[in-house]
């Protein structure tokens, strides 16, 4: 199997040293530095395993690697998706698959509106790993595992059989879902990242803060009240929709917790999450949030804003996001 991976962020690298450590998968990488993945490749993972690879071809040019590919695999940010469907559009197959890490990044609108219509197209619910660059185009950290991985397909005959050749490659197991608004519409990132920032920085008055804070250890129930109320709206949302919910678990069910007291703890005690500061960047005095990283460029211009612009069309009340989504544009906007 041919895989090629667009994109070469902590996503791009862990599938790229899982994959292209598994005998009979080449990996390729569209990447905008092609020179720095010209050696051996390695990821490690919290169970002490290395999964060793190389990368077979890699190139910013897709007309150099898409034709061969029997699959294209997209580990990008919301910004970048539309714009390299199409950019690979012209070079791919009947029969090449085409994916994306996690689905609300708008990955299935766009590829609604560019690819053609018999594309064979899949998404994850939520991202398949934490990982975090450890030496570009060498070496990365796969932090954590998901327990499952829940993907949302279509034109994809055999989905059962292609649902196990996932999970091998993903090393987690793999189930389908019924519709792809089950990935477009997530409470993963663009709840769980835009309340929380919310709720630390709806006051800020421009100074710089004299640290910078761990997101998920610092937690608040303030915070878990927030992300709450926008998952209730959410799944208001989803019945609205006609979507079912059979796979697709509330905050609090997937966290396995009853309250904001309770979640609020989950959240500042999973292991992998304990390392991870907030999106901000360093300046004279101290930190200030930093509006050009994904939580913001992504998870309110996509995740969140698609949420929202549904519940509007669709007459369905979502007064919590409303208030999240106008604050993070404001931001985005200063």
């Amino acid at each position: 199997m041919n895989i090629c991976i667009c994109g070469g962020g902590g996503l791009g690298h862990t599938t790229a040293g899982v994959f292209s450590s598994m005998k009979g998968v080449q990996v390729s990488m569209l990447t905008g530095h092609p020179e720095k993945w010209q050696k051996p490749f390695r990821v490690n993972d919290p169970y002490g395993r290395t999964f060793c690879g190389k990368i077979t071809n890699a190139s910013h040019n897709p007309a150099e690697l898409i034709p061969a590919a029997d699959m294209v695999l997209l580990c990008l940010p919301a910004y970048l998706v539309e714009q390299t469907l199409r950019d690979i559009r012209p070079f791919l197959n009947d029969s090449t698959i085409v994916g994306s890490v996690v689905g609300n990044t708008g990955f299935f609108i766009f590829a609604h509106q560019i690819l053609p219509s018999t594309t064979p197209l899949f998404a994850f619910q939520r991202v398949p790993y934490i990982s975090r660059v450890t030496t570009y185009g060498e070496e990365a950290n796969l932090l954590g595992y998901k327990s499952e991985l829940l993907v949302a397909t279509e034109n994809i005959e055999q989905v059962d059989l292609f649902c196990k050749q996932l999970s091998e490659l993903f090393v987690t197991p793999v189930r389908p879902l019924d519709s792809f608004y089950e990935v477009t519409l997530s409470n993963s990132n663009p709840i769980l990242h835009t309340g929380r920032l919310y709720t630390m920085w709806k006051d800020w008055d421009g100074s710089p803060y004299a640290e910078n804070p761990l997101f998920y250890y610092g937690w608040t129930i303030e915070a878990s009240e927030i992300e709450i109320a926008m998952d209730e709206e959410l799944f208001v949302l989803l019945k609205a929709l006609n979507v079912s919910t059979k796979h697709f678990k509330t905050l609090l069910h997937h966290y396995e917790v009853t309250d904001a007291c309770s979640l609020t703890q989950k959240l500042k005690s999973i292991p992998s999450y304990a390392e991870l500061r907030s999106p901000m960047k360093k300046v004279d005095g101290g930190w200030i949030p930093d509006v050009e990283s994904r939580y913001f460029t992504e998870d309110f211009p996509y995740g969140l804003r698609m949420i929202r612009d549904l519940a509007h069309a669709n007459n369905v009340p979502c007064p919590t996001i409303d208030k999240v989504y106008e604050w993070g544009t404001k931001m985005i906007q200063k």
